[in-house]
């Protein structure tokens, strides 16, 4: 399995794994959000900030983020893939792509709804904290932020 920077010939098997998953994300419920999501997913592409797990012709794990606010914006992993690291794996190269020693954050489920309970646990133990409540799509969510160090000089 290859972790790498997306590219736009990756969408149709990208989208078919946001299809797999679409009922755990708030906002991609309709066609029309789908195809909104596509549309967004090509940006990113073409900034550089999606990143892939690829097997074959298909994709095991997906991951976009952004770099100047420093956002990891979507993160999905294949169900019959689960359990192999991928998550992490697509998280440390998103890492490498960042600026060193910038926080990154991301949103997701707020602590008492259910379907949250594994990313949750998985950020916190990448070392993200729980931050601000906040809502995204219309569903309660919470912030989480990755506080990072420099590792240059001071």
């Amino acid at each position: 399995m290859e972790i790498k920077l997306a590219q736009t010939q990756d969408i149709n098997a990208w989208m078919a794994l946001v299809e797999q998953v679409r009922d755990v994300f708030p906002g991609l419920e309709t066609a029309e959000a789908m195809e909104e999501h596509r549309a967004t997913v090509l940006r990113f592409m073409e900034n550089s900030s999606a990143v892939c797990a690829a097997e074959a012709d298909r994709m095991a794990g997906i991951l976009l983020f952004s770099k100047e606010p420093g956002e990891l914006c979507f993160l999905a992993v294949d169900p019959a893939c689960r359990r192999q690291h991928i998550a992490q794996k697509l998280v440390s190269f998103m890492l490498t792509q960042m600026e060193e020693g910038k926080d990154i954050s991301l949103i997701t489920y707020q602590e008492s709804d259910p379907n949250g309970q594994a990313a949750r646990a998985f950020y916190k133990r990448l070392g993200f904290s729980e931050s601000r409540l906040t809502e995204e799509f219309g569903h309660p969510a919470q912030e989480f932020v990755l506080k990072r160090q420099t590792t240059g000089q001071t």
